[in-house]
Formats: C-alpha cells, sequence, structure tokens
C-alpha cells in the first residue's frame, strides 16, 4: 500500500469539490459574456 494511503488529510469527496470548481468557472465565464453582451449592446 502507498505511504499516502495510510494517513489520509482530507476524507471529503472529490466529485463534490469538481462540481464546486466547475459551477464557479462556469459562473465566472457566464459573468464575462453577460458583462461583454451588456457592453456591446450599449455600447
Amino acid at each position: 500500500m502507498n505511504e499516502f494511503e495510510k494517513s489520509v488529510q482530507c476524507t471529503r469527496n472529490d466529485a463534490v469539490d469538481s462540481g464546486v470548481g466547475f459551477i464557479v468557472s462556469f459562473g465566472f465565464f457566464a459573468t464575462m459574456f453577460i458583462i461583454a453582451t451588456l457592453v456591446k449592446y450599449f455600447g
């Protein structure tokens, strides 16, 4: 067995972390798209 598998520091589910990362990055790019659309519409 691997040495790092014996002393696990974080036992959280990786799927939750990856889901949160996806939602945060999607929200960031969606916000940038909305801002660019508003600038093009009002500019």
